[in-house]
């Protein structure tokens, strides 16, 4: 007896075991796409808060405003790569060398505002609640991650407590356990070197992160900062 079960279309064919001999593919998650798109998309979704399916429509936008936004974005990304460099005194990204910050005659040298990251520096001018200069880690201490005191600029901020006319460093880290655990070994490490050491204070949640935070809560944190 002949069947009369209508054979399946190639297009409805499952393509798995095509995903499997084309790594390129596989890496993709996408049936059937270029090598080029999938790079874009596999690039787009390694940078942080962009899962693959967020990448897949950036890239889809990129592709369809290719003159608009696609073209000038990868000039911008270009010149960022050969201007943008951490700033040898402050660790922040700037196209200048002391950055624009630590050359401002405007902001008080006798400050400084630790942070794990750059976004955290933006976080702070955006509320315009500090004025004096910053100290941009890198990162911060994590045995989960490998992350070692050597790893960051810590050796650096110890120098620049101990020049003369600095007075208090004020430490803004997440209230994360690595943060915390960061901030007491800053603090340790800052001991004797002849300055007032400060932490954020109320309106920090347990487990937040600076950039996150409103104005109106960096204020409070930093306004009613006290000793560690």
């Amino acid at each position: 007896m002949t069947s009369s079960r209508t054979p399946h279309p190639a297009w409805a064919c499952c393509p798995a075991s095509r995903c499997r001999s084309d790594p390129h593919l596989r890496n993709s998650r996408l049936p059937s796409v270029s090598p080029e798109i999938a790079r874009l998309i596999d690039l787009l979704a390694k940078t942080p808060g962009l899962g693959r399916r967020s990448a897949q429509r950036a890239a889809l936008a990129l592709l369809k405003k290719r003159d608009g936004l696609m073209l000038p974005l990868a000039q911008a990304l270009t010149e960022a790569a050969e201007k943008v460099k951490a700033c040898s005194e402050c660790g922040s990204l700037d196209s200048l060398d002391p950055c624009a910050i630590c050359s401002s005659h405007t902001r008080d040298d006798t400050l400084i505002c630790v942070v794990a990251d750059m976004g955290d520096v933006w976080a702070l001018e955006r509320a315009g609640v500090f004025r004096g200069k910053y100290h941009v880690l890198g990162g911060v201490l994590s045995a989960l991650d490998g992350v070692r005191p050597e790893d960051l600029r810590i050796g650096k901020l110890v120098e620049r407590a101990g020049r003369a006319g600095v007075r208090e460093v004020i430490i803004a880290l997440n209230a994360t356990v690595d943060g915390q655990t960061t901030a007491h070994y800053l603090t340790e490490r800052l001991h004797g070197v002849g300055v007032s050491v400060t932490r954020l204070a109320h309106g920090l949640p347990v487990g937040g992160e600076l950039e996150l935070l409103d104005d109106g809560t960096l204020l409070a944190a930093l306004s009613s900062r006290r000793p560690f």
